[in-house]
This record gives structure tokens, C-alpha cells and sequence, in this order.
């Protein structure tokens, strides 16, 4: 819990106000049923009016100051259960802006969705619960006690026979109910990760007519969280009938002791009245004191979660870098006998022994068959991976030598999947430079020859493109991401197969385009068509992991066999079509 103590400080007076008003309250609880007493036996019984008036003005009063002091200590607690949990949920999604893919794969889009907004909830409440009962209730509890003895000590000893037993059931129903809760919010993760892949792929799902199955798919993962959650939740139903018996029971039993002196004269009503309305008061106390303990033991399940979000170790960082000031600019990039797996227990590699050097400035083509190894080799360069084996040096430098920030800065990667986000055209593109002129995203738009389309739209530029760009076709959405990494003159850009859903001749106008305005910049393009970079300065050809040669068309015709395979399957498929 050491983790919440700087909230706590930050927002110390709500913190300290909030208990403070509450135990305020609290006071007024066990005043207001004496007086109540003392109206019954000194007012009503011996007929005085003034006296009732004078003592119901006084619980008149009394009621107000407490509902004046409840209501601030409502708000204090509210405001800093809130601000506890906005600060936790912004730790933790800073947190997970640091993790690389693989932590990431560790958790589960969906888990960490679940982590960052309801585990978070389960702490905001249970901090507003804490706020309002974690003095309120033991004040009211001693004081209720402190009463009960002062009216009819040999009454108030039933009380203590029965806290025992109800302590005792509460202590059971707690135990039972915290693992439960533990696999309810496992059973949250399953389903969040079930709606965000279906959200995601509605498109594949349509285009195969899956609806039906994803709707059984969900109706699994729904079942199995009202199965986990009312695991939990049943056990809870026992927390009020064992609080309802030990109330019932301590008071039949107070209403038979009493009822004897009542009839010797040994006992008033007045007092009888006042010590039943504390005996409630200590079970409602007691009942608040374990509702506090259930809340605790479900919030300590939700703050192991968060715990492994905050304390997970990132295995991709620049802690150690030596040059974190440096920028890249030329673009040089040496792989020297790079060696890559995605999981570190298996023997095969993704990538073996590569060693290439690319000269700043040059447009390079990456070729070869799927799971050659293209896009793993270029994530090695903005150390979306980190080798395990040989180093990649840009400009000289090693690339773990750069700060993350540094290094990615001076790189611009279009991803096969093209991701933009709900907004308008001019607001996707600034992701590349948020200070970018209109005259500047225009330029860039006519490098991607995306300019053409952007003006047809009727508000052109100021277009809203929808989530995800749903309402741009593949080769558009393809052609604003190179537009947006070209605006933030990068000195690396990579292209990982990102002219796939665009016609020859527009890929062609983009390469052209390339070479004429971007003569400085080194370029890397991934792709499947070999006319794609047919007329690169280099085309480096990948065949299980490694390097099969390098060089240009006309050199590799010559020597490389799998190149020039690969060129006649394509033009056999050409002839055939």
C-alpha cells in the first residue's frame, strides 16, 4: 500500500477532513438517543412540555449539525477517493506507455484494460469507504458501548456475548469471498479481451459470417463471469442475515432481561428505549467495520493487479545508454551478426547471423517469402525488439546507446497494419508533428499521393475519417500513414509492405517521389512485389532468417537464386492474369 501514500499526501485535507466530519457524526449518534431517553422519562411521563420542547429542539439542532457534518464528510471523501484513483489510473498508464510488445503479450490488451478501470474502481471505493467508516464506525461502536454501560451495566454484558459469534460469521463469509473475488475479476479480463478482439475485427468477422459464432464465443465468457461473480457475491448475501440474527437475538434477549425490571420499577422505558437504539447502533457499527473488511479484501486482490502493472520490469529500456543526447541524422544502419527469437527458450531463430550495412541516403528494398524474417529484421532498428545476439548500430553508434526517445524520433515506421484514429485527416497526420503547418501536410500528402483524395473530401483536410479510418479504403489509409511519418523528416523511414492495397502506378508515383524528395533520408521498403523495388540502390533478400544476398536487380538475376526465383513466380502470375 506504500504506493498510495504520495496521493495521500497530495491530497492530505481531504484525507484528514473527511474522517474528521464523519467522527463529528459519529458524536451525534450516541447523544441524541439520551436525550430521546431523558424526553420519554423525564417529559412525557411526568407530562412537562416545556421540558420536551426544549430537549426536542435540542435533537432538532443536533440532527441538522449531523447532517451538515455527513454530508462534508461525504464530499471530502468522495473528492479524495476520486483523485487517489486518477492519480493510480494515470501511473499505471504511464506505466504501460513504457512496456515493449512482449510485456505487453505478458497481460493481455484486455487484463490491462480491466487493471486500469475497474481494478482501479474497486480502490476508489474502497478508499471512500475507509474515509467514511475508519474512525466514524469505532467512535460510534466505543461511544454506543460507553453509553450502554452507563445506562444498565448488567444489560450492555449481552452485547459482549454476542459480538463473539458475530465476528466470528463475518470473519467466514470475508475468507470465503476473497478468492471468489480474485477469479471474478480474471473472468473480467477473459470478457474485456473477448469484446476488444470482436470490437476490433468486425470486418473479418462479417466477411466470413462468424456473427453467430462470436455471440455463442461471448455468451461462454458472460456465462463464466455471472458464474465467478455470483460465486462471490452469494457468499456476501450471509453478511446481513448474520447481522439481522445477532441484532434480533441481542435484542429479544435485552426486551426479556428488561422487561422484568420494567415491572419492579427497577428500569425505565426511557432507558430501555435509548439502550436497544445503541445495541443497534454497536451491530450497525460492527456491520460497517466488516463492510469495510469485505471491501479491503476485494480492493487487495484489485491492488495485487495493479501492483503487477506498476512492478512489472520492462525489458526494453534505455537505463543503460551511454549517449542519450545523441540524435540520428545521417542514417547509416549496420547489423552485426544479429541473432533474434521471439521466445528465448527456443532454438529456432527468427533471425541468424545477419550482417548488413546500409549507407544513409539509400533506398533499400527488403524481399522474401512470408516468415523470412522482413519485419522482425527492421523492428531491430527503433528497438521495437532488442537483439539477442550482435548488435545494430545507426550512424556508428549502437542503437541501445540512444535514448528510446532519441532513437525513435529520427525514425518513421508505416507498420503493415495502418493505424489512424477517430478525428479528422489534419489531426492524423500531426501525429508526425503536432506543430505542422497546413502548407506542410500538403507537401507531405503529395509525396504519399494522398493529396488527390484529401482535396475531393468536402471539407478536405478537415475531414472526419471516423475510428480507425473506417471511412477511407485501404490504400488511402495506407497512404496518410506514410504522409504522417514523412512529417516528422525523419532520417530513417521504413515502409513495412505499406503500398500493398495501392495500384502499380500510384506505388510507382510514390517511389518516384521518394528518390526526388527525399534524397537525404534513408529508406527501407519492405515488400512482396518485387517491381516495387525493382529500382532500389540495394534489395537485401531474407530466406529463413538470413541474408541470401544483396545487391541490385540486375546483380541478383545473376546470383541469387532465390531472388530470381521468387522474380519468375511473379511474372509467371502476371502472364497467367
Amino acid at each position: 500500500m506504500k504506493k498510495y501514500v504520495g496521493y495521500v499526501k497530495k491530497y492530505w485535507y481531504s484525507f484528514l477532513l473527511g474522517p474528521f466530519f464523519m467522527v463529528l457524526e459519529a458524536c451525534g449518534e450516541f447523544i441524541l438517543p439520551y436525550i430521546n431517553a431523558n424526553i420519554i422519562d423525564k417529559g412525557a411521563a411526568e407530562g412537562n412540555v416545556p421540558y420536551i420542547l426544549e430537549n426536542g429542539l435540542y435533537m432538532v439542532l443536533l440532527a441538522a449539525f449531523m447532517m451538515l457534518t455527513g454530508i462534508l464528510g461525504a464530499n471530502f471523501a468522495i473528492r479524495g477517493s476520486t483523485r487517489l484513483a486518477a492519480g493510480v489510473r494515470r501511473d499505471v498508464f504511464k506505466k504501460i506507455q513504457t512496456y515493449s510488445f512482449s510485456n505487453i503479450d505478458d497481460f493481455t490488451t484486455g487484463s490491462l484494460i480491466t487493471r486500469i478501470t475497474n481494478d482501479v474502481t474497486q480502490i476508489q471505493n474502497f478508499a471512500a469507504t475507509l474515509l467514511r467508516g475508519m474512525f466514524r464506525s469505532p467512535i460510534m461502536l466505543i461511544g454506543a458501548l460507553v453509553m450502554s454501560f452507563s445506562l444498565k451495566r448488567e444489560l450492555a454484558w449481552v452485547i459482549f456475548a454476542i459480538i463473539p459469534f458475530m465476528a466470528l460469521g463475518i470473519f467466514l463469509i470475508i475468507k470465503t469471498a476473497s478468492p471468489r473475488y480474485v477469479k471474478m475479476q480474471e473472468a473480467l479480463d477473459g470478457l474485456n479481451n473477448n469484446i476488444g478482439e470482436t470490437v476490433t475485427n468486425q470486418r473479418v468477422i462479417k466477411s466470413f459470417v462468424r456473427e453467430e459464432y462470436e455471440i455463442e464465443r461471448f455468451e461462454g465468457r458472460n456465462s463464466e463471469l455471472v458464474e465467478k461473480s455470483t460465486s462471490a457475491l452469494k457468499v456476501m448475501l450471509f453478511m446481513m442475515p448474520v447481522s439481522a440474527i445477532a441484532i434480533n437475538v441481542t435484542t429479544l434477549l435485552v426486551v426479556w432481561i428488561s422487561g422484568r425490571q420494567i415491572m419492579v420499577g427497577d428500569m425505565t422505558i426511557g432507558t430501555l428505549t435509548a439502550f436497544i437504539t445503541y445495541l443497534t447502533q454497536i451491530l450497525t457499527a460492527l456491520n460497517f467495520l466488516a463492510n469495510i473488511i469485505l471491501q479491503g479484501t476485494r480492493a487487495a486482490a484489485s491492488d495485487r493487479r495493479i501492483s503487477e502493472v506498476l512492478n512489472a520490469k520492462v525489458d526494453l529500456n534505455d537505463d543503460n545508454s551511454s549517449e542519450k543526447e545523441r540524435r540520428v541524422t545521417k542514417g547509416d544502419i549496420e547489423f552485426r551478426g544479429v541473432s533474434f527469437r521471439y521466445f528465448k527458450n527456443n532454438t529456432e531463430k527468427v533471425l541468424d547471423n545477419i550482417n548488413l550495412k546500409i549507407e544513409g541516403g539509400e533506398l533499400v528494398g527488403i524481399i522474401g517469402s512470408t516468415g523470412s524474417g522482413k519485419t522482425t529484421l527492421v523492428s531491430m532498428i527503433p528497438r521495437l525488439y532488442d537483439v539477442d545476439e550482435g548488435e545494430v548500430l545507426i550512424d556508428g553508434v549502437s542503437v541501445k546507446d540512444y535514448s528510446l526517445f532519441n532513437l525513435r524520433e529520427g525514425i518513421a515506421c508505416v507498420l503493415q497494419k495502418n493505424t489512424l484514429f477517430a478525428g479528422t485527416v489534419a489531426e492524423n497526420l500531426r501525429w508526425g508533428n503536432e506543430h505542422a503547418t497546413d502548407g506542410e501536410l500538403e507537401r507531405v500528402c503529395k509525396i504519399a499521393q494522398a493529396h488527390s483524395f484529401v482535396s475531393s473530401f468536402e471539407d478536405g483536410y478537415d475531414t472526419e475519417i471516423g475510428r480507425e479510418g473506417s471511412r477511407l479504403s485501404g490504400g488511402q489509409k495506407q497512404r496518410l500513414c506514410i504522409a504522417r511519418a514523412l512529417l516528422k523528416s525523419p532520417a530513417i523511414i521504413i515502409l513495412d509492405d505499406s503500398t500493398s492495397a495501392v495500384d502499380t502506378a500510384t506505388d510507382a508515383s510514390i517511389r518516384r517521389a521518394f528518390r526526388e524528395e527525399l534524397g537525404g533520408v534513408t529508406k527501407l521498403i519492405i515488400a512482396q512485389r518485387i517491381q516495387s523495388v525493382m529500382d532500389a540502390d540495394k534489395i537485401v533478400v531474407l530466406d529463413e532468417g538470413r541474408v541470401v544476398g544483396v545487391g541490385t536487380h540486375k546483380e541478383l538475376m545473376k546470383k541469387c537464386l532465390e531472388y530470381r526465383e521468387i522474380y519468375l513466380s511473379q511474372k509467371d502470375e502476371e502472364v497467367e492474369a
